[in-house]
């Protein structure tokens, strides 16, 4: 058994298990790359999110990324709930199925409840499905529609080109200044997260808040 003996191990612990949020949503690949710095990103972000006692959401598969992330979080205790669209369940689920895993009709259904369960975003390296989710969460909090914060674990600069874009759009004046902000990124889990902990949602009033039943009306099958 292990005895707390001063009041600093105390604080530690608190700081450890206190957290803004209860789940996390990780958008990953269902590869793991080419790199070694991606794997151990991926296991890196599961060993923060067990240590500040935060539950996983995710897209279910077992393999690449989203395996590295779901098998740690799993094996520290936390609870691990993956969404899968119902006809890849058999493809793309290899190997030993993670925590409690719900299949859902199409694309549409999976974002919308990977989204409704969770309290925060985090994108890893991936392809053009993290991208596609990754992208949809950040136009939901540009439209208002919830206040979630959204981050980029930027491993190696794997994202310094979407950065850049984003930039360019908005010198170009088709994203507001305002909402650059909607994006959070660092370069390893503990600083993400710490930033995103100290997230303060912007809105510059253009786009009125949106209820996020009626985002779901829209996107029901």
């Amino acid at each position: 058994m292990e005895f707390i003996s001063s009041s600093s191990s105390k604080a530690e612990v608190m700081r450890k298990s206190s957290s803004r949020f209860k789940t996390v949503c990780v958008f990953c690949g269902s590869s793991s790359g080419k790199r070694d710095s991606y794997r151990d990103a991926a296991l890196e972000l599961a060993q923060q999110l067990v240590s500040r006692r935060l539950d996983l959401v995710y897209g279910g598969g077992s393999i690449g990324l989203m395996g590295l992330v779901s098998h740690e979080v799993h094996r520290g205790g936390r609870r691990v709930l993956g969404y899968v669209r119902m006809y890849v369940m058999y493809v793309q689920l290899t190997g030993e199925t993670i925590g409690e895993v719900r299949a859902v009709a199409d694309m549409h259904q999976r974002k919308a409840e990977m989204a409704r369960h969770s309290d925060c975003f985090i994108a890893l390296p991936g392809g053009y499905g993290t991208l596609e989710e990754l992208l949809e969460v950040i136009t939901w909090a540009q439209l208002g529609i919830h206040d979630k914060p959204v981050g980029l674990l930027n491993v190696e600069g794997y994202y310094d080109y979407l950065l850049t874009f984003i930039d360019k759009a908005v010198g170009d004046g088709f994203i507001h200044p305002s909402q650059r902000s909607i994006i959070v990124s660092a370069p390893n889990a503990k600083l993400l997260l710490h930033k995103l902990e100290e997230y303060v949602p912007v809105h510059d009033g253009a786009v009125a808040k949106a209820k996020w039943e009626a985002e779901q009306c829209l996107l029901a099958p």
